[in-house]
């Protein structure tokens, strides 16, 4: 049994290789959709991570087809499948060659791209045949590798990425791409649960901390011990040490219950609500909308979630000012806008910088499709989240005042 050559994962032979975290990454796409689907896997071997968690993943309607990756016999495979009980074996199709499967909605790339760029967009091409209509490729090259397979999964991303994730805790860390090469429908968005997403490292069952934190919580030790290295009879060192614990908890990100309600409209960060009102703004079309500013202080969480499912169509960065967000000349802070294309029509989030707050990041490519409640970016230090709503098609039912929980606390409805 051989493989196409024109398909196949370079380097596959290679040190490289994807632990549980990095495999559940590779798997999202498929996970988070919760219609009946069909999913192809390339490169698979029974000790794969990646195929234990896409058994995992596998819902009753779910169909997925296997091959096996070079060096791996059909019957292993097989027989591997058939191990794990009925219920598996009569979703898991193994077959001998990639050329005898079918186009699926999610293809994954089992093994680490870790070749030559040329043999990376040879096998990103190869694998793309297999793509239905708006379907997404997850492939990975390891992080640190600046030339080669890494380099034009890079180049891919840029053309055709809906997201991308990092995956420190794997050896080496890696780079996933979710590649989309055409076009998907909106409505797509309403039948998925919000996206697993590494970015999000958890602590306890319930709450979970963003890789910045963890990023600002290591500074703040490395910056202690050299300073207790430099000035050992010297107690300053304990500032940043003291310091870390409280920098972190300004980035936790606690898991959230996101209602089922088709008509919810949820809010887009934890806070409380400044106000609620109607108003224009051409930059969104020519209709009224209506708009849902909620302030989010320093002992708030910090991370954003999208209020509804919907496509990102668009986003821009508008110039402006660092004033505290509670006034109103806040209007015209930096901020960020994520355009949405929903069932409803277009709804649009804007992350607004504060007095404090002057970094946005937003996770969220054109082209991503966000489930209601998916976290897609954060502020650093507080600020401001506002959502927009075409006024004709919801309801508000929060007022200035309300204290609101990203992702859980209903702020309008669907009418």
């Amino acid at each position: 049994m051989t493989q196409s050559p024109a398909v196949r994962t370079a380097g596959a032979s290679g040190p490289v290789r994807f632990g549980e975290r990095a495999a559940r990454t590779l798997v999202t796409e498929l996970a988070r959709r919760n219609d009946p689907k069909a999913a192809l896997l390339v490169g698979a071997t029974p000790a794969s991570a990646v195929l234990a968690a896409a058994v995992e993943a596998l819902l009753p309607g779910d169909r997925l087809t296997v091959v096996p990756a070079e060096g791996c016999t059909t019957a292993a495979l097989r027989e591997h499948v058939s191990a794990q009980g009925r219920w598996v074996a009569d979703r898991v199709r193994v077959v001998d060659t990639l050329p005898e499967a079918d186009a699926a909605e999610v293809v994954i790339a089992a093994e680490p791209l870790t070749g030559t760029a040329e043999e990376a967009r040879v096998t990103v091409d190869g694998l793309s045949k297999y793509l239905s209509e708006g379907a997404v490729l997850s492939v990975a090259a390891p992080l640190f590798r600046t030339e080669g397979a890494g380099t034009e999964l890079d180049r891919q991303g840029v053309l055709h990425g809906v997201r991308t994730d990092l995956v420190l805790r794997n050896s080496p860390p890696v780079r996933v791409h979710h590649l989309r090469f055409t076009p998907a429908s909106a409505a797509v968005a309403a039948r998925l649960a919000p996206a697993y997403r590494p970015s999000s490292v958890p602590l306890t069952r319930g709450m979970h901390i963003d890789s910045n934190g963890v990023a600002a919580a290591g500074i703040s030790l490395g910056l202690a011990a050299l300073a207790r290295v430099a000035r050992p009879k010297s107690k300053l060192w304990l500032l940043p040490a003291l310091a870390a614990a409280p920098v972190a908890a300004f980035f936790r990100d606690p898991e959230r219950d996101v209602p089922e309600d088709p008509s919810a409209v949820v809010a887009a960060a934890d806070g409380q609500v400044l106000s609620v009102q109607r108003l224009h703004d051409e930059r969104f079309g020519a209709g009224e909308w209506l708009r849902i500013a909620v302030f989010l202080s320093v002992l708030d969480v910090h991370v954003n979630r999208a209020p509804v499912a919907g496509k990102v169509v668009d986003y821009f960065v508008a110039d402006g000012g660092f004033v505290n967000a509670m006034k109103p000349d806040a209007e015209h802070n930096v901020a960020a806008y994520t355009v949405l294309d929903t069932e409803h029509g277009t709804v649009v989030v804007a992350q607004r910088t504060g007095l404090i707050a002057r970094r946005i990041v937003q996770r969220a490519p054109v082209g991503a499709l966000l489930a209601r409640g998916e976290r897609f970016g954060l502020i650093r230090f507080g600020s401001r989240t506002d959502v927009y709503l075409p006024v004709e098609a919801a309801e508000p039912l929060v007022g200035p005042g309300d204290k609101v929980v990203g992702g859980s606390t209903v702020i309008a409805r669907w009418v």
